[in-house]
């Protein structure tokens, strides 16, 4: 889905394959975190234990929890996110 300035924007309704390439893809995954407001996001250190948490478990596949299929970068970012781990790596904040 192409926006006025004619860039893909995500959409809800798309396929992947309907996304553009896997760099497009991720290029917006990324923007899309950098503008999600600051008071739902953990703080950067607690982002970075959590991705690092997330890097060294063996669910993790391209960026992927096999667990769940999310994003892992997009699930730790967020203070209500939890990891879906049985034994959980990381919890939400308060």
């Amino acid at each position: 889905m192409e926006n006025a300035a004619g860039t893909k924007n995500f959409c809800r309704k798309c396929l992947l394959r309907e996304m553009g390439t896997q760099e497009e893809f991720f290029g917006n995954l990324r923007r899309y975190i950098e503008r999600i407001d600051e008071d739902l996001k953990v703080e950067p250190d607690v982002y970075e234990e959590r991705l690092k948490e997330c890097q060294d478990c063996e669910k993790l596949v391209n960026g992927m929890c096999r667990i769940c299929g999310c994003y892992v970068e997009l699930r730790a970012v967020m203070k209500k996110n939890s990891c879906p781990m049985v034994h959980p790596r990381w919890q939400m904040e308060a």
